[in-house]
């Protein structure tokens, strides 16, 4: 048998395509053992195989990539054409394909939110009859048919029913396609046809595609069978959802133990569906267990990229009716700590802690009869068994950075198994991490059920980084740079940059083995979450890399990045001075304005004098991290001010060295103008470092970043069914929306922080479709807290993104909180989400009085408490009948509701 690939595609010069499947003449889905096509004429490429053991290979399934000039691969976003061999007799099978752009909108409707859950119960098992022999098949896909629909073809000649719109041929479904099976033997060709959509309780046609008729083109039929994959039905139908935000452990409940945990997800869920919300999303729920104080409430730096957080797991539920009396006798606990205005992180772990070990010493032997129990540490034993004994050595040793553990320093995988052996008499102390583990996945999987049997979507979130003293970095410690820390550049919100002191990833390391680390993860999350948050995307296309001796994110540099040659300088006629543009640029004058009163003790202390009236800082203080170190151990009168003058005496720089390029390649310092350093250069120099600096950052890099995240985010997009969204945020390259848009990956859409650089605030009505519109995140104040920041802004929204006249009002009164979360819910984004703090801001009553009060995060601060909890339970929340009816008009008018 042959098949021939004729694929619909306009190339240009230097471009190639390919097509990839699970049979050994298109290379066993390696890509670069891919068959490659040949140019056809100006709107095919071409491509034969033959296939000699035909009764060896029942099936075959195929995709399409392209390659460009410059190396880089495409693949489309097609996953499911499949040629059944062994229901075609024909000598020749001809494929007639078109590329399946993955930017395409449909293809975010065959993802896991849509596919499983808003859309599960549309049925169109309708069984259509195929002539008894059949020349052709139309394949078509259209995802977002409603009751009673179905897809339609008409065309030109007398097989195709010669346009006749009162009895149409109809498709039947299979899987994602639409197919029929027609018999053109006795036909003329060339034929046009179209499809369109038929309503079968009207008996009438809702609409046709739009655009050229579509042309098929044939010969001779004899001995061949034609397979059309024809794409999407071209009828433009769009959806559109609204979801609420909020992290777990901000949600309150009566039953709950002083914190929102697992089970409380279907109170939230019960409400969203109250009220018309399609979506519930939250924020990480990994295990941060690394210092046992308040500091482990920042969800972003988990110990375990796979192990869920035992602060969330419900106690009454672990216990069961048959130990419920231990739980019982905690009541009056239980209610002091739900009583709290915001949760107390230290006392909920402690007692959760406490009754786990409790629970799991009288229910650790029913273990061993619970087949669901074996199953689940089966399918997670590669990250179960060196986490809980990390989790044993981590309370052995009383802390989690591994390299001060007196055993076990270095993973070894055969020594870790022995430790974790049933025999040893601390097993029962790993063992008990199962136990949560297991119990933990039980509550979580049971929210997520929940969830889809109220078809409300549930989204996660994937930190960036990992925990520097954490599993993944004890256990795969080459899959990341140690000696670099993770973090932002200065953005409006943390003026001196975010270093969040995770170690960046060694991409080339992980790509060797495709990269399975990431897999795995996505694998892990899908049982619970059906789209995900990409935390911080751009760190996908170069991370803010910023080095061990550096506390503030200001002294980073994006990594990797093209760096400036010193031969650049010597081209434009500027005199390369090392100490100059390299060390710090200390005078008089900058110690005076740095420190006051203070300059005097600071020169006899930290600083040496050197040539021409400056100064350099002493050795034992030149780095930020030494003068971190130092006032840990030392009170100094004026010492934060003293501190965060000598930081920035750090950081007065130009130019960062290279590592290892002998002093020959340099990145510019961000915001360099903002430095005195450069601030006292002369004019022209000035100017001829911004050109650099403005060419550094803004366009040398760009096609470089493009190809990094082209590296990594196609085959991980692949990998999952999950829909992804990015959060594209910060000091975005102009390459991450074209990224974006290829890959069909969301980007989120934020009023007070514009892309646009040359606008003060975006207007929701300007979102793209394939996106997620929010008027806060959690790393920002609410809509009300915002409204209060900055009178100036305030009185520009006012009058420009509202429309009113006059002066805005003080505070943000409900009605126009109202306004705001009604502009979000008319844009034209697929999702828009919001925090419940701004939900509850539409209602006098309901909302919290203080709106300060209502802040999850702070970025600017370090070491910032994330302790905020809603100010009323669910139970009471879904009880408020006159304002979940308000919310549910807003959603449903607004367009945001189901297709049927």
């Amino acid at each position: 048998m042959t098949i021939h690939f004729y694929l619909r595609f306009h190339t240009h010069f230097g471009q190639a395509l390919f097509v990839t499947g699970d049979i050994d003449a298109l290379g066993r889905d390696k890509i670069d053992a891919a068959f490659p096509l040949s140019y056809f004429n100006n709107d095919f490429w071409h491509g034969s195989i033959d296939i000699l053991n035909i009764k060896d290979i029942e099936s075959v399934n195929y995709t399409y990539l392209l390659r460009n000039e410059d190396s880089t691969q495409i693949i489309e976003g097609e996953t499911t054409r499949m040629i059944n061999l062994s229901e075609i007799t024909a000598h020749e099978i001809i494929l007639m394909d078109t590329w399946n752009h993955a930017g395409t909108i449909e293809n975010a409707f065959y993802t896991k939110p849509f596919r499983q859950i808003i859309f599960a119960s549309a049925s169109r098992d309708r069984k259509i009859k195929y002539p008894k022999k059949s020349t052709h098949e139309f394949r078509v896909k259209s995802p977002l048919l409603g009751k009673n629909e179905m897809i339609l073809i008409t065309g030109s000649g007398k097989t195709l029913n010669e346009w006749n719109t009162k009895n149409p041929l109809l498709l039947t479904q299979e899987g994602n396609w639409f197919t029929i099976k027609l018999n053109f033997a006795k036909d003329k060709f060339p034929q046009v046809y179209k499809y369109g959509i038929w309503n079968t309780k009207e008996k009438t046609i809702k609409s046709f595609e739009t655009g050229r008729n579509r042309v098929l083109n044939a010969d001779d039929t004899r001995h061949k069978y034609t397979i059309l994959h024809d794409g999407f039905v071209d009828v433009h139908r769009l959806w559109k959802g609204a979801g609420v935000a909020i992290p777990v452990f901000s949600l309150r409940s009566k039953n709950s133990f002083g914190i929102g945990e697992f089970n409380d997800l279907k109170l939230l869920i019960d409400w969203a569906k109250l009220t018309g919300l399609k979506l519930v999303q939250i924020l990480p729920v990994n295990d941060t267990s690394a210092t046992n104080t308040w500091l482990d409430s920042y969800p972003y730096a988990a110990i375990s990229a796979f192990a869920l957080h035992p602060i969330y797991i419900n106690l009454a539920k672990v216990a069961g009716g048959q130990n419920a009396s231990i739980i019982k006798s905690l009541n009056k606990k239980q209610k002091a700590l739900n009583d709290l205005a915001q949760y107390d992180y230290e006392q909920v772990m402690k007692f959760k802690l406490s009754v786990l070990k409790e629970l799991y010493a009288v229910q650790k032997d029913t273990l061993k009869d619970n087949p669901d129990y074996f199953e689940f540490f089966d399918i997670n034993r590669h990250w179960l068994v060196p986490y809980s004994v990390f989790c044993f050595l981590r309370d052995k040793y009383q802390t989690s950075d591994f390299t001060k553990w007196k055993t076990n320093k270095i993973y070894d995988e055969d020594a870790i198994q022995k430790l974790a052996s049933p025999g040893q008499k601390f097993y029962d102390d790993i063992s008990f991490h199962y136990f949560i583990q297991y119990h933990l996945h039980v509550q979580l999987k049971e929210a997520a059920d929940y969830a889809h049997e109220k078809k409300v979507v549930l989204k996660g979130d994937i930190p960036i980084g990992i925990f520097r003293y954490g599993v993944d970095a004890w256990v795969n410690p080459d899959l990341y740079n140690m000696n670099e820390q993770a973090g932002a550049p200065p953005d409006d919100f943390a003026i001196k940059g975010q270093n969040w002191g995770f170690p960046t990833y060694n991409w080339a390391a992980m790509k060797k083995d495709g990269f399975a680390w990431w897999r795995q993860r996505f694998d892990q999350m899908s049982p619970y979450f059906d789209a995900f948050r990409i935390d911080h995307i751009l760190g996908f296309f170069r991370i803010w890399s910023i080095p061990l001796h550096a506390v503030e994110g200001i002294l980073g540099r994006f990594s990797p990045a093209i760096p400036i040659h010193i031969n650049e300088f010597n081209e434009r006629g500027l005199w390369f001075n090392y100490n100059r543009y390299c060390k710090p640029f200390i005078t008089e004058e900058i110690i005076k304005d740095t420190f006051g009163e203070n300059g005097a003790f600071v020169k006899e202390n930290f600083l040496t004098p050197i040539e021409h009236e400056l100064y350099q800082l002493k050795e034992t203080y030149n780095t930020q991290r030494k003068i971190k170190d130092y006032f840990e151990q030392h009170l100094i009168e004026n010492g934060d001010l003293i501190i965060s003058g000598l930081f920035n005496l750090v950081s007065n720089v130009i130019l960062i060295e290279e590592e290892g390029s002998q002093s020959q390649q340099f990145h510019f310092r961000i915001s360099m103008d903002h430095t005195t350093s450069f601030q006292h250069l002369e004019a022209n120099t000035r100017r001829q470092l911004t050109d650099l600096y403005i060419n550094y950052f803004f366009h040398r890099q760009d096609n470089f970043w493009k190809m990094e995240a082209m590296q990594k985010l196609p085959d991980l997009k692949r990998s999952t069914n999950m829909l992804i969204c990015g959060e594209d945020l910060g000091m975005v390259p102009h390459c991450v929306p074209d990224v974006m848009e290829q890959l069909g990956i969301l980007s989120l859409e934020i009023q007070r922080m514009p892309k646009n650089p040359g606008i003060e605030f975006f207007h929701p009505k300007n979102a793209p479709y394939l996106s997620v519109v929010t008027p806060s995140t959690h790393d920002m104040s609410t809509i009300r807290g915002w409204w209060e920041e900055d009178r100036n802004k305030t009185q520009h929204f006012y009058n420009y993104m509202l429309g009113h006249y006059g002066e805005a009002p003080v505070f943000c009164e409900p009605w126009l909180n109202k306004e705001i979360i009604l502009q979000h819910l008319y844009s034209p984004a697929m999702w828009s989400v919001f925090l419940m703090q701004d939900i509850l801001g539409m209602n006098g009553k309901l909302r919290r009085e203080n709106p300060r009060d209502e802040r999850i995060n702070i970025p600017a601060q370090s070491n910032h408490y994330w302790r905020y909890r809603m100010h009323i339970n669910l139970e009471d929340l879904i009880k408020e009948k006159e304002f979940n009816e308000e919310l549910k008009k807003y959603v449903l008018e607004s367009g945001r509701g189901d297709v049927n």
